[in-house]
């Protein structure tokens, strides 16, 4: 038997993820394998949790990680802290919002969806005017809606649940590391985060934050499992958190000081993420977002030059992601895959209403860098020319060559 030794191709993912990771990241997954509940293991997972408030800009003490991708912990927040019949209200501008809406009506929350046109965002107004019209338990939203490029403004949105008495749960998967996100100022509740996206570590772990309004729900939902809980562990009057694996109330104990033993933690993905985490603390958070704004900046100038339209409302276009109308006269599975075969780079299509008319450039983390920009757009222009696409020639990297001349004042 001849199998193949793992040697993929270099790639250059330009996709709004997974993205590539940070090279100390993968150094640090090669690392000696520890126990879970060795100190030494369990002194780098503090080290996570404080690292992690500072990336979400919050003091809540449950500030962690869950084993699973971001869909996990998703899922993991949302069956935790919406019990059967809650009222919830989610408001969808994109494939995302309606994950939301999949996840909580399969634990039988009362699920209202107001919806607004792909490629638009809700005014705050709109979200008050539905919320005057019943009691909600939670607002649940998408803050960075990866299919449609758009970022939903959140500081008014976590006003107006605060006024209303509703709790507010934010995916920031695609947005926590490459754009502001203030869990506490915003009075978020609670906040769901990824990996593999502007963290820049691999996909396979979920970060997540919320606030004591949270936890008391949590706690009330308790039940350890009879194998190992004391006559001290006492079961909440809530309805039981349904899943085993994605029990928030025993992920909590798992986490806290305690180290109630729930599952057997994923020891290099912790070392990636403490790696990740405190790559992004020393480029600092305001560089950083910085960096992700500047080539952002120069994609845009690029495209624009180039006479490709930008998808969407562009005033909250998000940073770190970018959908283009695919030009007339090329088909976007034939540019996607000229892109990744002539050029080793990944960009990606999106779905429903906008399948196979955009095209998505993620500008996310490690990816996000100055050579991957032009690179990206010299090879679009390449491909478009060859298919005959009608385009200014030259003209986008020299655009985006200028972006960055006058950022560093030349």
């Amino acid at each position: 038997m001849n199998f193949r030794e793992i040697n993929p191709s270099p790639r250059m993912l330009m996709c709004p993820g997974p993205v590539e990771a940070d090279p100390r990241v993968l150094r640090a997954m090669s690392a000696h394998i520890l126990g879970q509940f060795d100190p030494e293991f369990t002194s780098l997972m503090e080290e996570t949790q404080e690292m992690l408030r500072l990336v979400f800009q919050t003091k809540n003490t449950q500030t962690f990680v869950v084993d699973s991708t971001s869909r996990g912990g998703l899922e993991t927040v949302l069956t935790g802290a919406i019990c059967p019949g809650d009222k919830v209200l989610i408001p969808a501008f994109g494939r995302f919002g309606y994950l939301l809406a999949e996840i909580l009506e399969r634990c039988n929350a009362d699920v209202t969806l107001i919806e607004t046109e792909w490629g638009t965002v809700f005014a705050p107004e709109q979200i008050e005017e539905e919320l005057k019209k019943k009691s909600y338990k939670a607002v649940a939203c998408i803050h960075g809606e990866t299919s449609t490029s758009m970022m939903q403004p959140l500081d008014e949105v976590g006003k107006i649940c605060k006024r209303h008495g509703a709790l507010l749960i934010v995916d920031t998967v695609a947005t926590l590391g490459g754009a502001e996100v203030k869990v506490d100022e915003w009075n978020i509740d609670a906040c769901i985060a990824g990996t593999q996206k502007c963290i820049s570590a691999p996909s396979g772990s979920a970060l997540i934050s919320y606030n004591r309004a949270i936890e008391e729900i949590i706690l009330s939902r308790k039940k350890v499992e009879k194998g190992i809980r004391t006559v001290e562990d006492i079961d909440g009057k809530l309805p039981q958190i349904p899943s085993n694996y994605l029990d928030l109330a025993q992920l909590q104990d798992y986490w806290s000081p305690r180290h109630l033993n729930h599952h057997t933690e994923a020891t290099s993905m912790q070392y990636a993420i403490h790696e990740a985490l405190r790559c992004v603390l020393m480029e600092s958070l305001e560089e950083r977002f910085l960096r992700h704004k500047l080539n952002d900046k120069a994609l845009c100038a690029g495209l624009k030059a180039m006479g490709i339209s930008i998808f969407g409302d562009l005033e909250n276009k998000m940073p770190v992601v970018t959908a283009i109308e695919i030009p007339e006269g090329i088909d976007g599975k034939v540019l996607r895959y000229e892109m990744l075969n002539d050029f080793g780079i990944e960009v990606a299509t999106s779905f429903g209403p906008l399948d196979g008319k955009v095209i998505r450039i993620g500008n996310m983390g490690y990816s996000s860098q100055k050579r991957n920009i032009l690179f990206t757009l010299g090879a679009l222009e390449a491909i478009l020319l060859k298919n005959n696409v009608k385009i200014s020639a030259g003209d986008g990297v020299a655009a985006a060559l200028q972006v960055y001349c006058c950022a560093n004042g030349n």
